[in-house]
């Protein structure tokens, strides 16, 4: 090479230097996620975090995280939140739980993307989405229809116990439509079903279940919410001190002494949000993204506590149970 091409290119390489190295300083952009939920986060939400790391978002590099716990399922605190965040700069939101929380979300911003995880109502039949297929507007995310698997565990505890003298079902304001729900089947099944709302939270259980006895063939439809998944460690010692045979919506129940459940798996919901929200993050807009449900539903036996209550579990259930527990 001639000496003059060598220090030209030398010349042109050690300018370009600087930028180089300006660019490779670059901080990479900051996706700011506001998240909403009632009560600290259960253990599957670390699905979520871990499903965005796999993703390329990892908290500390280019993703932020402003989470915030809401006491209870109060419609005013929750919408003074969301403002909150909308407020803040959020790039979108995930609202996890109850309708109000997405209720609130909503109605803070027409324009943030929102990516809801839906358990406990239908968010078309609510009016915030379209449809599955195309969501419109600006939500999305991750639908579980909780209303009409309510038929089915009670169809499973019918089966564990049949012929029960009645069933009874804790329920609160945010599950009211599982309890309907309830009520539609137990009428089909000609069962009596007895429902107990709990009210003014923290909940009072001994006093919701005071007469309430699986020696007098009762057994307990659980209704799922955020506060009555806050307290899933303290329902199967009560359920057993009653010798009740219960049935919930998810197996985390089930690891914590319950009898059975039936239901999706909270982490794989988790991390199909958070699929929508990295999509989100790289210029997807939510009435592109159809929402998403649950395939596949698991019927998990714990056969120690089955045991423990003097029940043997039919053949017919244990062929159909995904998981049981021994």
């Amino acid at each position: 090479m001639k000496r003059r091409g060598f220090l030209a290119l030398l010349v042109g390489a050690t300018m370009s230097l600087p930028a180089a190295a300006e660019a490779a300083a670059e901080p990479a952009k900051v996706f700011r996620l506001g998240v909403l939920l009632i009560g600290p986060p259960a253990p599957p939400y670390r699905a979520f975090v871990e499903q965005l790391r796999m993703l390329g978002y990892e908290e500390g590099r280019n993703l932020r995280i402003d989470r915030v716990q809401l006491g209870s399922a109060d419609a005013d605190r929750a919408l003074a939140t969301a403002a909150q965040l909308v407020g803040r700069g959020v790039d979108a939101i995930y609202a996890i739980g109850p309708e109000v929380l997405l209720r609130s979300a909503a109605t803070a911003s027409r324009t943030v993307p929102i990516v809801m995880f839906a358990v406990d109502y239908d968010p078309i039949a609510l009016g915030y989405v379209g449809s599955l297929a195309r969501p419109g507007g600006n939500v999305t995310g991750v639908f579980f229809q909780q209303i009409e698997l309510t038929a089915k565990r009670l169809e499973f505890l019918t089966q564990m116990v049949p012929d029960p003298a009645r069933v009874v079902m804790l329920w609160d304001r945010p599950s009211a439509d599982q309890f309907a729900a309830a009520q539609q089947a137990a009428r089909t099944l000609k069962i009596r079903l007895d429902g107990i709302e709990c009210t003014n939270p923290p909940y009072d259980y001994e006093r919701a279940l005071a007469g309430v006895d699986g020696g007098h063939r009762d057994v307990l439809l659980q209704a799922t919410s955020p506060l009555f998944f806050q307290d899933r460690e303290r329902f199967p010692a009560m359920a057993l001190a009653r010798r009740l045979p219960s049935i919930f919506a998810f197996r985390q129940w089930v690891d914590a002494g319950g009898l059975m459940s039936y239901g999706p798996s909270v982490a794989g919901m988790h991390r199909l949000a958070a699929e929508y929200v990295a999509r989100i993050a790289k210029g997807a807009k939510p009435a592109d993204l159809p929402v998403q449900q649950p395939t596949k539903f698991e019927l998990v036996i714990n056969l120690k506590t089955a045991q423990a209550l003097g029940l043997t579990v039919p053949p017919s259930i244990l062929a159909r149970a995904d998981e049981v527990i021994e």
